[in-house]
């Protein structure tokens, strides 16, 4: 065959050839002069409905006026934010403004793409041997370098795989020349290059207008809230955008429609897409299946073998951060360990190789090079992001086994990483969105073969915090699922019931936390025995809830008989027992042995010191109650010098913000007002809510109730009409946050009665005393203490109101 652009001549008689009769030689013909401007490779063909981003502009400013600029993304960096898109959106521009006389497009998938293609620029302009690619290729490059005369020109290298592929390949800087490149990678070696320019997610309003510009130029239209609520789905990423806006159009399915079917988990990503042969935009591959190269060159980066099983693990998490100590535990250490190729020959050993946290570090850092997470290792409780959808791409291909494996090992990851005490307010929030977002995909498998214990403790921590309506929610969900997957009588469907009467109590419903928790310890009485922990445990959740409607010296003489009990089954020093006492003395104190109580809690603090030692939360908690009941029983001033004392170990043991903490310093401003310094008690409760409003919220209950003390402090200096607006205020939130029947909410709907009446309107304070009384008969019972205060605030406001 004659070369590229040859002739193929017979060389006949009398010729310069005539004693090599028969054979043929080649002639070149001559080569026609390139013409400017000109172009080598497609410029892919522009999306149908491109976007016109923030990027656009960035991009432009990067590469105008010369250099290198690396497309890459941001945000998890993936393939599918549009890197290419915008890419060629750039180069349209450039060679539509007459800015280029050259412009090469390069699809560079691998070295050799790249070679091939500097060698057609090559052949083109320098008419080199195409025979030679290699040559032709440092020929091209060569022919960039600065010179006179030299045309503008543009090359653009999209979708690189690997920076090591386009070593001695990349362009000259050149002042009248540009480079770009398109790449999922985010390797240091990169921007030594050039500057690199983030590509990230559609903004919320992007991706809404990319769904309705597709659906619109099909003749379709849809509520643009429904558009929104779809592009949030689909967590905002061009390609998931675009393909989705082309199965609707297909389908003729609505975006609701399509949410309800991307909701459900039984269905599989590939089936909620076009086929392959479908795809809008000319696009090469499935979103589902948009990531699978990248996983796998992650999973050859040292330490190879380690990425693939860390993102599987990090795809049952929560797509917005998970912290890095829940990735690099020693549970999780174990099972990437097993999970990587054994030895070299891929022959089994008898043991799995040894996976050090510093390999696992490495393993994260694998996927962030190349964009399949976004690792940020100085977002100590959002350490690693990684998209939705790629998560949910990983997830599906698992057979059912593996991924419940993941769920358990991801559950006591959480577990592991979950400190016994909630100093870190951050990372107990990060946690808690973790678990729910495992619990969104696990399926059935936290509850085999038993219910996992992070189940429990997630509905423990969101009640600690403060969300004690969500804390109810979880722990209803938790009880009917346990009680379908397992059954009624399970261990598991008992401790998520008792759990959850405990919260209701807690939350205000007395009346209703009493009767599961009677209805429960029937239950626990048959399957258990009467001697069980968990029969125990039930018992003092009752004895509490007796008190908290009323009866508290039939609380404290339960929590005497359950001591008796306590002591025979768990023994003197078990955390139970403690428990049993602590409880005991503080109903004794509610019934009026203010000084019972003190004395039973001094001698508790004594042992607690000696069992669990001086820096235990629960022996800082003991202290506590120590120091209110002694102020209770006469000794105000003692009391607050214990509260000092006290709140110097919290701020060591625990740290400022911890709600214990700030709960001290609550308890330490209130007693300071009551032996005569109401002023400095103000100013430190004014100081103790700005520090709740930063670090609990505005809506935690314990925020709720320093403002509810300050309004206290205030009110005597402030004329009636101001302290009635600021507990009016106050009543708002406590109705929204913690509902009607609270017994907080309660309090301040009696407080905002008193203070209509000190402002000179008698008459609406027995009106509104009375509906209150009403409703704290109906919640607490007529025998509570706090029903008999308003019954006499009831009649003081009705004789001042003319109705003796």
């Amino acid at each position: 065959m004659p070369p590229a652009g040859g002739v193929l001549v017979h060389a006949g008689q009398g010729s310069v050839a005539a004693n090599h009769v028969g054979q043929f030689v080649y002639q070149a013909a001559p080569r026609p002069v390139v013409s400017w401007p000109h172009q080598v490779g497609v410029i892919p063909r522009r999306a149908g409905s491109f976007q016109d981003r923030a990027e656009v502009h960035r991009l432009r400013a990067a590469v105008n006026g010369g250099g290198t600029a690396v497309v890459c993304q941001v945000l998890a960096g993936m393939g599918g934010v549009g890197k290419t898109q915008l890419a060629a959106d750039h180069a349209r521009r450039a060679w539509g403004n007459g800015e280029l006389d050259l412009l090469v497009w390069v699809t560079a998938a691998t070295r050799q793409a790249v070679i091939d293609a500097y060698a057609r620029a090559a052949a083109d302009i320098l008419h080199t041997d195409p025979a030679d690619p290699e040559r032709a290729a440092q020929a091209f490059l060569a022919w960039l370098e600065p010179a006179p005369g030299r045309p503008r020109w543009l090359i653009v290298l999209d979708d690189v795989a690997d920076p090591a592929d386009l070593r001695d390949l990349w362009p000259p800087a050149h002042p009248g020349g540009r480079t770009l490149v398109t790449t999922r990678r985010r390797d240091a070696a990169l921007a030594t290059h050039g500057r690199l320019v983030p590509v990230g997610l559609f903004t919320p309003a992007e991706a809404t207008a990319h769904l309705r510009h597709a659906l619109t130029a099909q003749g379709r239209s849809e509520p643009e809230a429904d558009l929104a609520a779809l592009a949030e789905d689909l967590g905002h990423l061009p390609l998931a955008l675009s393909q989705a806006a082309a199965y609707l159009v297909d389908t003729g399915l609505s975006a609701a429609a399509y949410r309800t079917r991307l909701a459900d988990r039984a269905r599989q990503l590939a089936d909620l897409l076009p086929e392959p042969g479908e795809l809008p935009d000319d696009q090469s591959a499935p979103a589902a299946a948009a990531w699978s190269l990248s996983v796998d060159r992650a999973n050859e980066l040292r330490p190879a073998g380690l990425a693939r099983p860390m993102l599987q693990l990090a795809a049952m998490l929560d797509p917005n951060g998970i912290p890095e100590q829940v990735l690099t535990g020693d549970l999780v250490l174990l099972c990437i360990a097993a999970q990587q190729p054994l030895r070299d020959d891929g022959s089994p050993a008898e043991e799995p190789p040894k996976v050090t946290e510093e390999e696992a570090t490495g393993a994260l850092r694998a996927l962030h090079r190349l964009s399949l997470v976004d690792h940020s290792p100085s977002e100590t409780h959002q350490a690693v992001r990684v998209h939705q959808i790629v998560q949910r791409a990983v997830r599906e291909p698992l057979d059912p086994d593996h991924r419940g494996l993941l769920a358990r090992i991801a559950a006591q990851a959480l577990m592991d990483a979950w400190p016994g005490t909630e100093r870190d307010t951050g990372l107990a929030s990060a946690l808690r969105a973790n678990t729910t977002a495992l619990m969104a995909c696990a399926g059935s498998a936290l509850y085999q073969p038993v219910v996992h214990p992070v189940l429990y403790h997630l509905g423990e921590s969101l009640g600690h915090s403060g969300q004690v309506a969500a804390a109810i929610q979880h722990l209803q969900q938790l009880t009917d699922t346990a009680t379908h997957l397992l059954g009624p009588d399970d261990p598991g469907t008992l401790t998520s019931r008792s759990n959850l009467a405990l919260w209701r109590g807690r939350a205000g419903d007395t009346a209703g936390a009493a009767e599961a928790a009677v209805l429960l310890l029937e239950v626990q009485l048959r399957v258990y025995g009467p001697d069980h922990p968990n029969t125990l445990v039930t018992r003092s959740n009752l004895a509490t809830l007796q008190g908290r409607a009323g009866d508290a010296s039939g609380a404290a003489a339960a929590f005497d008989a359950l001591l008796e009990d306590q002591l025979r089954v768990l023994g003197p020093d078990h955390p139970n027992t403690l428990t049993g006492r602590n409880n005991h003395a503080l109903w004794l104190g509610h019934a009026g042995d203010a000084a019972g109580a003190a004395a039973a809690l001094a001698t508790l603090v004594e042992d607690y010191l000696r069992v669990l030692g001086p820096d235990h939360p629960s022996t800082l908690a003991t202290r506590n109650n120590l120091a209110g009941w002694r102020g209770n029983s006469g000794d105000p001033a003692g009391a607050a010098a214990a509260l000092a004392t006290l709140l110097e170990d919290q701020v060591r043991v625990l740290g400022p913000d911890h709600p214990s903490t700030l709960m001290t310093r609550h308890n330490l401003a209130h007693l300071r007002g009551k032996i005569g310094d109401p002023a400095g008690a103000a100013d430190e409760t004014a100081a103790l809510l700005d520090d709740s409003l930063r670090v609990l919220g505005p809506d935690h209950p314990d925020t709720l109730a320093t403002r509810s003390s300050l309004v206290h402090f205030r009110a005597e200096a402030e004329n009636p009409t101001s302290a009635a607006a600021a507990f009016a205020l106050l009543l708002e939130d406590r109705l929204r946050v913690l509902g009607p029947d609270h017994p907080d909410t309660l309090a301040t709907r009696f407080d905002l009665s008193v203070w209509h009446g000190l402002a000179g309107d008698p008459g609406r304070a027995a009106k509104e005393t009375a509906a209150v009384l009403e409703d704290h008969i109906r919640v607490l019972g007529p025998d509570h203490p706090g029903t008999a205060t308003v019954r006499v605030a009831l009649a003081h406001w009705r004789r001042l109101a003319g109705e003796p």
